[in-house]
């Protein structure tokens, strides 16, 4: 028969990533999380996690089974502690995934205004272009932008974001300006890393629809900024998101490129598969939500409508 307290255990075990963290945070002694998840496989008859000298990882019956059993743990906790504190002020360390350039889009100034509001919350940023763990580095909400979502994860979309092409007056003068999507094929275009296939393909929408066009270049880097200083420094034309670029359209420095053509890219939150979301949690994600359609960083989801259905471009999320 299966120990609740077990089942509690086990999910706080994978929250802190060892036994010994688990077993620091709940004040219990180094060994007692570890037995208590061998007493819960066996009750289970399966293996639960993988261990090693360096870290634990779960195997595809641990994912399934923590999955299934993290929302009704969570709830219980969370509840535990409504009643215990007798409180509803958000609380405790929210980490957060996000996009390289992330915090170059939505200010720190915006964070520091968060934080003024809610004195008791601790925000962590973890920023990379390529897809974050949301599991395996504990992350709470992860923000990701024109990808498709893995179906063990709930998304929410904040809203659109639009992507221009760009370049910089002297490529243009030197090269020519393209007069349609096909002519981009004869230019140097600034994308992300093409590895061995050795071209990328953009995917423009238009007033014909979407279209597939292949281009190749000789600069590629897997930063959206990267590719905006690369436009600027004549490297060639480049599809990148407008807040990027705006200032730099406006002084000059850039001129839009087919300006028919581009792409509308969905925003979301996303999270690990979870009913109920910590207080803390809860308040960041509406306070990002409402500043981004505020102040314009993205467009809601109701401006937009069916034209979600083009968001598939190159950009990549946390």
């Amino acid at each position: 028969m299966v120990d609740l307290n077990d089942v509690v255990l086990f999910v706080q075990v994978v929250h802190a990533g060892s036994f010994a963290e688990a077993a620091r945070r709940l004040g219990l002694p180094p060994n007692r999380a570890s037995r208590s998840v061998q007493a819960l496989e066996r009750a289970l008859g399966l293996r639960l996690m993988q261990r090693s000298t360096r870290k634990l990882a779960l195997t595809d019956a641990g994912q399934n089974f923590y999955r299934r059993c993290v929302d009704h743990v969570e709830a219980l906790t969370q509840a535990a502690a409504d009643v215990a504190e007798g409180s509803e002020v958000p609380r405790g360390k929210i980490r957060v995934a996000a996009m390289a350039e992330f915090l170059h889009w939505f200010s720190v100034g915006f964070l520091s205004e968060f934080l003024a509001e809610h004195p008791e919350v601790d925000l962590e940023f973890v920023l990379s272009d390529a897809r974050t763990d949301l599991l395996g580095e504990s992350i709470d909400v992860a923000f990701r932008a024109g990808k498709t979502i893995e179906p063990n994860l709930i998304a929410r979309q904040i809203g659109w974001i639009h992507a221009v092409l760009v370049a910089s007056p002297a490529y243009l003068e030197a090269r020519g300006t393209p007069k349609s999507p096909s002519e981009l094929s004869a230019h140097d275009c600034v994308t992300w890393p093409t590895g061995t296939v050795g071209y990328s393909v953009w995917r423009l929408d238009g007033l014909e629809g979407e279209i597939e066009i292949s281009v190749k270049g000789r600069f590629h880097a897997n930063s959206a900024q990267a590719q905006v200083d690369a436009a600027l420094a004549n490297l060639g034309v480049a599809l990148v998101p407008t807040t990027m670029v705006a200032a730099h359209i406006e002084s000059g420095q850039l001129l839009r490129v087919l300006p028919a053509y581009g792409l509308c890219v969905g925003v979301y939150l996303v999270y690990l598969s979870r009913r109920q979301l910590p207080r803390a949690v809860s308040a960041f994600t509406e306070f990002a939500t409402k500043k981004m359609i505020d102040q314009r960083l993205a467009e809601p989801v109701s401006a937009l409508g069916q034209l979600g259905k083009g968001a598939r471009s190159s950009f990549s999320g946390s």
